[in-house]
Order: C-alpha cells, then sequence, then structure tokens
C-alpha cells in the first residue's frame, strides 16, 4: 500500500509517524528491546503528546533476527499465527559497546548506534545486508481512520527481489506492488492463489513477515530503493534470515516454518484427468485407460474432476448413482490395472447437499455475527463454508474422506480456499482478516491428516491450489487455472518458479492448459515441460487431454516423456528428498544454483529440475527456444551433444527433443525400468557420466523407492580414466561416459562387481 505522494510528500488523509531516535535501550542476554521516539527529543517537555514505538529485537534460531514493531500494544492477541519452529537450545547474543547496540545470531548480526539518528543495520561476513532507516519503522493512519504498522529495508544497488508466493507477474518482483491476499484470479493477473509473506534477494538474505493476513508489499516501487511492507493493526514482525546462499536461505526458511512432506514414488508418475466440464461415466474412464494402455503410455494416476459427485451437491463426497452405479467395484477394477485414484473436493458445502443440514445442524459451518449461516452463489448454489477452527467440523469432514479412502481412493485434489469471508465468526474467535489467508493451511492439513492416518506414513499425496506459508508440508500443488497458450505456459512457469523460492518443493501445473483447447504444438510443448516436472497431470476444462485427441506424434511424445521421466525416478527422487531435508525445490529459479552467475539471476523461461539437468520449455510455434547455459561443458542428455557456456543459444527443436542439458561433472543415475515410477532404481542402474574435472569426485546416492539409501556411487577421474566404485549396489549396473561425439557404449558391471573403470573419449575436457 502506497502512502506517500512522490518523496516530501503523504497522500491526502495521510500522517505517519517514524522511528527518529532511541529512548531507551533494555539489553538482556539474547534480547535487545529499543524504545523509539518518532520526533527528535531535545527536552524534556518533547516527550509529550507524542507516539512512542517499541522495537524488539530476538533470534528464533541461528542466523535469522525477528523484529517486532508496536505502537498500542493493549490490543487482544487473536489467532490464527503461523507455527514456527523455533531452534532448539539456540541462544542468540548480545553486546553493548559505548552507544552501540549489537544482536548476533551465527554469522548475522543487528546494529543499532543508539546516540545516532535512528537506523538498523543487519550485517553478515563484513557486509550490511540491508537496512531499515529513518522510514524503517513506523506506523501510519490513512483518511478513513485506519492505522498500519510498516517496515522498510534497504535494496543495494542490483539486489533482485523474489518469491512471495506462486505468482504469475514478472519473476523478478522489483516494481511491483505484491498484496498477500488469496484469490481465485487464475494464471493472467496479479491474484495469486498461494500467498507467502516471504521473499529473498539475490544479496544472501531473506524476509519473512510474520503476520498471516494481508500484508503489502512495496517492492521498489513507492520508494525505488526500499522493500516495504505493512499491515492494518498496531504491530508488525518480520524476520531476517541469512544464508548466504539462496538454498540456505530456504533451508532456514522451511526449517522455521515446516518442510514438505516426500510424496511416495507413485505419485511421480503420469496422472489422467476426466478434465473439468466434460461428460463422463466408467465407460469414458475405461475409454481413456484402455486407450493409454494400447499407445503403450504408463499411467500412474487416475482422477475424477468435480462431477464424479451430483451437480449443485458439491461438496457431498457421493458418487452420483446415476453415472456411477458400483464406485466400489469401479475403483477395484481400475486398481486392478495397478491404478491409483484421485478424487476432486473442495471445501465448501452447496445447499442442495444432504450434508449441508447435518453440518447446519451441528455448528460446522462458518456463521456470521447474528448467527445466520453465510452463504452464497459464487460457485455452487447457496453454499457454505466448513468451519476449520472447529475440531468438531474438522473430525466430521475428515470422517467424510475416510470412507473415500476405504472405497479405494488414494489421494485428493483438494480445490478452492481462496475465496473466505471477512464478515464472519469463526468458532475459535480467529480474527476474520487474519482467518483468510490462514483457511487453507486448517483445510490442506486436515485432508493431508487423513490420508497419512489411512495410508500411512509417506503415502500421502495432495494436489492442492491454495496454501499459505507452511502450506508446503503438505505437497502436492499446482498452479491453478491457465489458458491453453504458449503464453500461458510461460505465465505457469514463472508462478511455479515464484513458489519454489517461496519454500514449496513439489509443483505442477494442467499439461495442455486448463481454460481452451491447445493447438498440437502447444500441447505436446507441454507434455514435454509438464513431464520434466515434479509432479505430471493432463487436466483441461471443457476438453479432453488424452493425446490422441491431437495428433499421432501427440501420443509419441507423450509415451517418449512419461517413459524418460520413469527412467529418471532414481534422480527424481533424490531431489525430492532433498525438498524434504532442506526445503531445496524439485524446479529451481536458476539464480537458485547459480547465485554467483549474475546473467543467471532473471532467467524465468528455464530451470533446474534437481543439482544437474538444466530445462528449457519450448516455448513457441516454430520451435526456437533461447536459453542460456552456465560455464563449461554442458551434455544435451537426448542427443549426447556438447554443449560449452556460458553463453545464449539459440535453435530450433522438433517435438521429440528440447534443451535438456546435464551438468558438467554431473553422474546421473537413469533405472533400467520405464513402464512405472516405482521399481527398484539400483538394480540395472546406467551411471550417465558428464564431463568430469580431473580430480574431482562426484558422490552419486540411488535411494529406494521407499526412501531408504539403497546404492552409493562415487566417480572418480585420474587422467583419462574414470573410476565408479559402488556400495550397497543391487545386481548389474553399467557406466555409460559422454564425450565430444555423444554417449560412448555403456561399460557393464557385473552383479556383486563394485568398481569400473571407464576410458574417456578423446577430446574430452579436463
Amino acid at each position: 500500500m502506497k502512502f506517500t505522494d512522490g518523496y516530501w510528500l503523504m497522500r491526502d488523509g495521510v500522517t505517519a509517524s517514524f522511528a527518529k531516535q532511541v529512548a531507551d535501550t533494555q539489553v538482556s542476554d539474547d534480547r535487545l528491546t529499543f524504545h523509539a521516539a518518532v520526533r527528535p527529543v531535545e527536552r524534556r517537555g518533547h516527550t509529550l503528546n507524542s507516539a512512542l514505538l517499541t522495537v524488539e529485537c530476538f533470534s528464533p534460531a541461528e542466523g535469522v533476527i525477528g523484529v517486532r514493531t508496536t505502537h498500542h500494544a493493549g490490543g487482544e492477541e487473536r489467532g490464527p499465527g503461523f507455527a514456527l519452529r523455533e531452534e532448539p537450545g539456540h541462544t542468540a547474543k548480545t553486546r553493548l559497546d559505548g552507544t552501540v547496540a549489537e544482536l548476533s545470531s551465527g554469522a548475522l548480526t543487528l546494529r543499532v548506534d543508539t546516540a545516532e539518528p535512528w537506523r538498523m543495520d543487519f550485517a553478515a561476513e563484513g557486509r550490511t545486508l540491508t537496512s531499515a532507516g529513518k522510514r524503517g519503522n513506523g506506523f501510519v493512519t490513512d483518511g478513513e481512520g485506519r492505522h498500519f504498522t510498516l517496515g522498510q529495508l534497504s535494496l543495494g544497488v542490483g539486489e533482485l527481489v523474489y518469491g512471495l508466493g506462486e505468482r504469475f507477474t514478472p519473476f523478478v518482483k522489483n516494481g511491483q506492488v505484491v498484496d498477500i491476499w488469496q484469490a481465485d484470479g487464475g494464471t493472467a493477473s496479479e491474484q495469486a492463489y498461494k500467498n507467502v509473506p516471504f521473499y529473498l534477494t539475490n544479496r544472501g538474505y531473506g524476509v519473512f513477515v510474520n503476520h498471516p493476513g494481508a500484508v503489502s508489499f512495496e517492492i521498489a516501487s513507492e520508494a525505488v530503493g526500499q522493500v516495504q511492507f505493512s499491515v492494518e493493526g498496531q504491530s508488525v514482525e518480520y524476520l531476517v534470515i541469512h544464508g548466504p546462499t539462496p538454498k540456505e536461505i530456504l533451508d532456514r526458511y522451511t526449517a522455521l516454518t515446516g518442510r514438505p512432506a516426500l510424496p511416495p514414488a507413485w505419485s511421480f508418475g503420469l496422472w489422467l484427468s476426466t478434465s473439468f466440464t466434460t461428460d463422463y461415466d466408467e465407460a469414458t474412464v475405461n475409454r481413456f485407460v484402455r486407450g493409454m494402455a494400447e499407445r503403450d503410455i504408463p499411467l500412474s494416476v487416475f482422477h475424477f474432476d468435480c462431477f464424479w459427485m451430483r451437480e449443485y451437491q458439491w461438496c457431498d463426497f457421493t458418487w452420483d448413482p446415476a453415472v456411477f452405479p458400483d464406485p466400489e467395484g469401479m475403483l477395484t477394477r481400475l486398481k486392478d490395472q495397478d491404478l491409483r485414484i484421485s478424487v476432486w473436493i473442495n471445501p465448501y458445502i452447496g445447499q442442495k447437499s444432504p450434508l449441508f443440514a447435518e453440518a447446519r445442524e451441528q455448528g460446522y459451518l462458518v456463521r456470521k455475527a447474528n448467527g445466520d449461516v453465510w452463504q452464497w452463489d459464487l460457485w455452487q448454489a447457496g453454499m457454505a463454508l466448513v468451519d476449520f477452527t472447529n475440531p468438531g467440523a474438522r473430525a466430521w469432514f475428515a470422517g467424510k474422506l475416510r470412507e473415500l479412502t476405504r472405497q479405494g481412493v488414494d489421494c485428493f485434489k483438494t480445490d478452492f480456499g481462496e475465496r473466505v469471508p471477512t464478515d464472519v465468526v469463526w468458532h475459535d474467535g480467529s480474527d476474520p482478516e487474519r482467518m483468510h489467508n490462514y483457511y487453507t493451511q486448517l483445510y490442506n492439513q486436515t485432508v493431508f491428516d487423513v490420508l497419512t492416518e489411512e495410508r500411512g506414513e509417506g503415502e500421502a499425496v495432495l494436489f492442492a491450489r491454495s496454501a499459505t506459508a507452511g502450506g508446503q508440508q503438505f505437497p502436492v500443488h499446482w498452479g491453478g487455472d491457465c489458458e491453453s497458450t504458449f503464453e500461458a505456459m510461460a505465465e505457469s512457469l514463472r508462478g511455479g518458479l515464484s513458489l519454489g523460492l517461496s519454500g514449496f518443493g513439489f509443483w505442477s501445473h494442467d499439461i495442455g492448459g486448463f481454460e481452451g483447447t491447445p493447438t498440437p504444438a502447444v500441447f505436446k510443448r507441454w507434455v514435454q515441460f509438464g513431464l520434466l516436472s515434479s509432479h505430471s497431470r493432463l487436466h483441461g476444462s471443457n476438453s479432453y487431454r488424452v493425446p490422441w485427441d491431437y495428433d499421432d506424434e501427440a501420443v509419441e511424445v507423450t509415451r517418449d516423456f512419461t517413459r524418460l521421466k520413469h527412467r529418471l525416478m532414481p534422480y527424481l527422487f533424490r531431489a525430492a528428498e532433498q525438498a524434504r531435508e532442506h526445503g531445496t525445490p524439485v524446479m529451481r529459479a536458476m539464480v537458485l544454483d547459480f547465485p554467483d552467475d549474475p546473467a543467471a539471476h532473471g532467467l524465468d523461461r528455464q530451470y533446474m529440475l534437481g543439482d544437474d539437468i538444466l530445462v528449457a520449455p519450448v516455448l513457441s510455434e516454430d520451435g526456437v527456444a533461447e536459453y542460456y547455459v552456465p560455464e563449461g561443458t554442458w551434455t544435451h542428455l537426448l542427443s549426447g551433444e556438447q554443449v560449452r557456456g556460458p553463453g545464449w543459444r539459440r535453435e530450433r527443436f522438433g517435438f521429440d527433443s528440447l534443451p535438456l542439458l546435464a551438468r558438467p561433472g554431473s553422474v546421473i543415475p537413469f533405472g533400467a525400468e520405464d513402464d512405472r515410477p516405482a521399481y527398484a532404481w539400483a538394480h540395472g542402474v546406467t551411471l550417465r557420466v558428464h564431463a568430469p574435472a580431473e580430480g574431482a569426485e562426484t558422490v552419486t546416492r540411488v535411494p529406494a523407492s521407499d526412501g531408504g539409501q539403497a546404492a552409493v556411487f562415487r566417480t572418480t577421474r585420474r587422467g583419462d580414466v574414470v573410476t565408479v566404485e559402488a556400495t550397497g549396489a543391487q545386481g548389474p549396473w553399467q557406466v555409460v561416459v559422454a564425450g565430444p561425439g555423444g554417449y560412448g557404449d555403456p561399460v557393464g558391471v557385473a552383479d556383486g562387481a563394485s568398481s569400473v573403470t571407464v576410458t574417456l573419449p578423446a577430446g574430452q575436457d579436463g
């Protein structure tokens, strides 16, 4: 929200007060508290008729410093609040040296000179990361009498801002106004389904505003050298999180807000949906499943979208008896074909649903101040919202889902959760403004907990649309409603990369686009992109997404890239484990892996898939791709061609290919099977070795499909000889070395052998 009129003036009706100088300092062992005057105090009389800000500084974890600025502290604290996980046993250090007060946590230090005009400097490793200066801490009232508390942190020359949730606007957020407020706005607007009040920059730190409600960010917009964030109320709290690398920032941020669960291996396969408003019944479903099998396209999950239930009755959690007279039998027949089952739900109860009266009588629906159930007709006629702040309502909702899991449903698409009213009363007394964004957290956690309880640890997976900070704990999330165009494909990718830089490890999107019907070219290029994402689902609105509806080549592309993904599962699942362990997303913006390469900082049309694979989806009708190759000798994963970086390339690709490059020095494990995602990945694995450096050792961990360790391979180069040593290898395995002429012949290793040596091809870089 903008409060100023240019540099000098405030907007009409706006009055502002900012910390000007320290009036008092309190130093404890691990905490600093400043009382800051909002006007210069030269004599005692200046302490009258003026505000005093309380600025509390603390550290919940190593490398993290929090600041809470409060004007009036007498208000009642109302929930909800983000559940932050403070580091056990962590204590910060304070120091008072003359007029200078410091709070240190790990390498990060907050410094305030109490004798100087107000300024808070955050420094690490001998340099200042960011500062709160003359408008860094304060409050504002507007012409309507609303009170806002704000923070403002400086940006350095060349500093770029990323994150703030799944945002489809330009990837670099400088110059934007970002409102953290859940909305169902599709992928072609500034609104977002997944709003996260956290950003990071390319200068070694991130900032998390610890407020679950509306937060307005002015990112180098109102003041072009500052990031400003404001909330309506008497206080605002933010945490500065040091890296210094972007991965380390995400590690610390997700340690506070929660790390993603590890999705089951089967969820990484291809999902096929009925699509939204299409006509379908069991015969249609069987035709789709049979059609995929006849065309040799492996399918892992079949998804039933909204109309598995009767119209006007979403949700009643009951199969439409006119269309699906034998749901248990149908699900058994599908599961006999080695398929998992997903069904659509939302947290709303339409008035025609038999569950409406039941929930109203039990007090499980959100109510207005006069006691009436809140309702409207947008989406479902007379729909109401389940009140997830009521433990009874959560148990009731969970019970309906348990019945479905016992019929054979394996996972749920948790749609919606954004349009949450603020003119309501919540069961637990939560603040309606704070609950608007936070509602999705309770909704998705309720569903995820059911699946964990019913299917077991490591088997729970959602396909969720809405989220806020902490929502990454309940994967997977998908990008919402997009058009079926190349432009929408690009905006979806921007959203996914922004979400990954907001702490979310797993992300997907509607292959082919949701609204409209893609051209064959769009469909085939989106299939490539979708099957090189963490999770992959074919889904549309009013048209089917079976590949044979587009052309024969679409069938080939879908088959080939589905099977490629299955062979990459030992590599992809290790990337998934990194998301669980450190919060590093499977799909990574280039700045995350190449923070020291300025050319990578603004890239939003390509990404790293795991540590070692660069993906640049083709986003044009003519098949031309422009992409950046970082330094070193990279190898095209499909052709074996070697590409030298750094530099930009412009090339044309057929539908059987795209820029898909292996990092220099990488050893990428390819599984032996391509007909399903879950199998014994280490058995018969092929290690592809790419341009190893002289003397370097690369450790490749091939996990088991249950998350345990299956095998570890150590690859070293000495001169022209590459040696691979195995620990825990299962069955035979083989090594393939890339060279200037492409991939060489595989060198096999017999069952039980623990090492192999391979001679590098002539001309290999050292």
